[in-house]
């Protein structure tokens, strides 16, 4: 058989991936085709001025990189590291230290004159590849902030330096790819999801509600001055037709009037809370717009962690004081309950089922119990997750981290491997998980180690519960 040409070969995937000058382990982040090799030294450091002076993270920041006592309780706590810490590139106080030692050779005099003595060194290339695959290891869950004797947040640690590094165009593909279709896109959402197959999708899933209550129940869509609009992670238009359907069907039993929207108004998610501020503040009043054109007072994030807690942390620092409140789905649905608006037989859901507490909702977003009285609310067996609330274990895939592919088997072989112990723990054969990215990264984890567990949201289960005024056959299942 003849060789092909030089001119059709396909570039071996050793080069496609290239080689970053400082490796941290077997797995690899880095992409030569998707990040710079050089000249990042300068506007890194450009940025990391930026950052230790800024009125928002000025305190807090030098506060942590002036503090450490190397004690490792920190390791103690990272479900990374909790019970392995054989690689020291793992351990939050190891990986906050990349850029200690850079803040303190630029910016204390100890540093400046004593260097290495003090733990100080100059930004190198090789530091900033170091930099990339380290600080995009950490799930930025701040578990390990818990049980710091100083109260050092790695987390925010590692935030400024994914920062930093964003300004140095060290960008993971799936962060930049999204965010360009989101704020540059003709779709406006993180999925490229034209608007004619988005409400194609609402279409189908008006019909599949209809269907199984018997009721005229669907997703009002662009209606101006409703109360609520509603928008949930736009994934979930493609993974998560159950747990839409939940929360259209539990808005129906409220009588409430709410409405989702096209454009920009049809994605909670904001990648930008993971790496860059400036693209924060575009994702969150582009979205801001939208609630302002519908004119509603309330704009209810769906299930999605990250996203509720990019608007409840930063919405007003960025847009001001608003016109409107910002909830939580969850929240909503629990003030439903609590004042008589909708009913619940939890005896239709008498499988084991356990609650993943997704740590921007739970231990970031004081929603644990909120969440526990909803779940509870509709199933008849709940089995507590140890340990939990505040102090449960990350999925493996926060942080954003859930959308990189180069790093899947880090995920599953590391990230994820205490909550796998956690899951088979509980006996539960469904996992609730109020969250987009904890349910791609939680049913990897059910698949890559054979877990006899199905991975639903709390509306699934909500939907499922519901007592509608009028009495129908009922026929709501969770789709497996």
């Amino acid at each position: 058989m003849e060789k092909q040409s030089s001119q059709n070969q396909q570039p071996p995937k050793e080069d496609k991936r290239g080689t970053p000058r400082k490796k941290i382990d077997k797995y690899q982040l880095y992409r030569a085709s998707h990040v710079p090799s050089e000249g990042r030294v300068k506007p890194f450091l450009e940025c990391l001025d930026k950052m230790v002076n800024h009125e928002l993270y000025k305190f807090p920041l030098r506060l942590y990189l002036d503090t450490c006592a190397k004690c490792n309780n920190c390791a103690a706590q990272c479900h990374i590291t909790c019970d392995d810490q054989s690689n020291p590139h793992w351990l939050p106080a190891k990986r906050s230290d990349l850029l200690r030692k850079v803040y303190k050779k630029r910016y204390t005099l100890a540093g400046k004159l004593l260097g290495r003595l003090v733990g100080a060194q100059d930004l190198t290339e090789e530091l900033v590849d170091e930099m990339y695959e380290s600080f995009y290891r950490c799930t930025m869950c701040r578990r390990c902030a818990l049980e710091c004797p100083m109260g050092v947040d790695n987390s925010l640690i590692t935030r400024i330096g994914r920062v930093c590094l964003s300004a140095a165009g060290m960008v993971p593909n799936n962060f930049r790819v999204s965010v360009e279709s989101q704020l540059r896109g003709p779709t406006k959402n993180t999925s490229a999801i034209p608007e004619r197959a988005f409400l194609d999708t609402i279409e189908f899933l008006n019909e599949e509600m209809q269907e199984m209550t018997g009721l005229p129940i669907e997703f009002p869509v662009n209606v101006k001055g409703a109360d609520i609009l509603f928008v949930a992670p736009v994934s979930d238009y493609i993974m998560e037709a159950d747990t839409l359907m939940g929360n259209a069907m539990t808005f129906y039993a409220a009588k409430e009037n709410w409405t989702i929207a096209t454009g920009p108004g049809s994605d909670s998610i904001n990648y930008g809370l993971f790496y860059d501020d400036n693209w924060l503040k575009d994702i969150i009043l582009q979205l801001h717009e939208v609630v302002k054109e519908i004119g509603a007072k309330t704009l209810v994030i769906g299930e999605c962690g990250h996203a509720t807690k990019a608007q409840k942390v930063f919405a007003e620092y960025f847009g001001g004081k608003l016109p409107f409140k910002i909830k939580n789905v969850t929240e909503v649905t629990a003030q439903y309950i609590r004042e008589g608006r909708i009913r619940l037989d939890p005896s239709r859901n008498k499988e084991p089922v356990t609650l993943h507490d997704p740590c921007n909702q739970s231990r970031m977003g004081g929603l644990a119990e909120t969440l526990r009285f909803v779940l509870k609310s509709a199933v008849s067996n709940f089995v507590e997750m140890q340990p939990h609330g505040n102090e449960n274990y990350c999925c493996g895939g926060g942080g954003g981290t859930v959308g990189f592919e180069e790093i899947y088997d880090f995920r599953m072989e590391v990230g994820g491997r205490k909550k796998v112990e956690q899951l088979k723990a509980t006996g539960a054969k469904l996992l609730a998980a109020p969250c987009a990215n904890c349910k791609k990264q939680l049913r990897e984890l059910v698949d890559y180690h054979s877990l006899e567990m199905e991975v639903v949201g709390i509306h699934d289960l909500v939907a499922k519960a519901l007592i509608f005024e009028k009495s129908q056959p009922r026929k709501i299942e969770v789709v497996k």
